[in-house]
């Protein structure tokens, strides 16, 4: 988080609605693409420039307009003139810090949310996903090429489902519905990361348990912070308060916002189970702790008679009548023996060791 508080340093001074790229720069140049269907064409065209965007913004056809990367201020500023975007929004778009969120300005609907991933590595990814709805018009900004949208590109390129049929409020809806459906991916997950780290608790604790469970815990935070508002997003989409949604639409955002319902139950869950995580973490350690200094005592306290005979002689008194006797040592050790075996055997009966 300290990375985007000192680079939003730089907006210090500037004018509302002024574009600056707050964030990491993900991508090593913007990549702009076009699909643009009915339900008998479709049209894909890698966009070389944001000119070649133009005649879509009085197609009767549905156009989906991606950009991947968020980095060059001035095509996203120049996106915003041709499509009439408020610069509020376009600002918000290049500000990757944004919380999920819905705002509806000049007859466009803005949605930002976040785009998680689960890699191989057992790391959460997150990357800022915004969307601009308008009649027939969707654009998508992402920071880096890659996303969750093959399922989505390959119906609309099969035309399954009514996607090809429906208007942009329903795009909007299948783009949301990918990426939540992918946050179980990311819960799948976790989900086994803390079966893992539970089996590990109760086998062999170790540190580096500690450490991951303090990494498994800041994700669930994470993950609740991007799940949480995006559950009113969805709630507000789904009442019919924008003439952007239609009526046909508006069940299918009840079904996501069932879904966002769901991710939240089983982020709850998992938060209640690290805590006890750690409880049961500190428990092992302790009772770990306790056994080593167990172990520790009986030894102490079988040496404690030894040391005590020892002791006895040791004494450099003249008059010990023992040490004239020819048996004498092999009596002295003889007694060590005893006492320390018959403690051993009553520790044993008491089951103390």
């Amino acid at each position: 988080m300290l990375r985007f508080v000192n680079k939003a340093s730089k907006k210090v001074g500037l004018a509302p609605g002024t574009v600056v790229h707050i964030g990491e720069k993900k991508a090593d140049r913007i990549r702009l693409r076009l699909i643009e269907y009915d339900t008998e064409h479709l049209q894909e065209t890698e966009l070389q420039s944001v000119d070649e965007c133009l005649p879509v913004k009085d197609s009767p056809s549905v156009s989906w307009i991606n950009i991947d990367g968020l980095h060059e201020t001035d095509i996203i500023e120049k996106i915003g003139k041709n499509f009439s975007v408020h610069p509020l929004i376009l600002e918000d778009v290049v500000h990757t810090a944004q919380r999920p969120k819905l705002e509806e300005v000049d007859g466009l609907l803005f949605i930002v949310v976040k785009m998680l991933n689960y890699t191989p590595q057992q790391e959460i990814t997150a990357e800022q996903f915004s969307l601009i709805i308008g009649p027939n018009l969707v654009i998508s900004f992402q920071e880096t090429e890659g996303d969750v949208f093959s399922g989505v590109r390959d119906r609309i390129r099969k035309g399954k489902g009514r996607i090809r049929k429906l208007g942009s409020d329903y795009l909007c809806y299948a783009l949301l519905d990918a990426i939540v459906d992918n946050y179980f991916v990311v819960l799948e997950g976790i989900g086994e990361k803390i079966e893992e780290l539970e089996e590990e608790l109760v086998t062999h604790p170790i540190p580096d348990t500690l450490h991951e469970i303090h990494k498994l815990c800041g994700d669930i935070i994470y993950l609740r912070r991007s799940v949480w508002p995006l559950r009113e997003v969805i709630n507000e989409l789904s009442r019919g308060d924008f003439t952007q949604i239609s009526e046909v639409t508006e069940i299918f955002y009840r079904d996501v916002y069932d879904h966002t319902i769901q991710v939240m139950d089983t982020i709850e869950t998992y938060r209640d189970v690290i805590s006890g995580m750690l409880d049961m973490y500190l428990s092992s350690i302790s009772n770990k702790m306790n056994e080593v200094m167990k172990v520790l005592t009986m030894i102490a306290t079988i040496f404690i008679p030894v040391t005590f005979v020892a002791g006895i002689y040791g004494m450099n008194f003249k008059i010990m009548p023992e040490l004239e006797w020819p048996w004498a040592y092999p009596a002295v050790w003889g007694v060590i023996v005893f006492v320390s075996a018959v403690m051993v055997v009553y520790f044993k009966k008491k089951r103390w060791w």
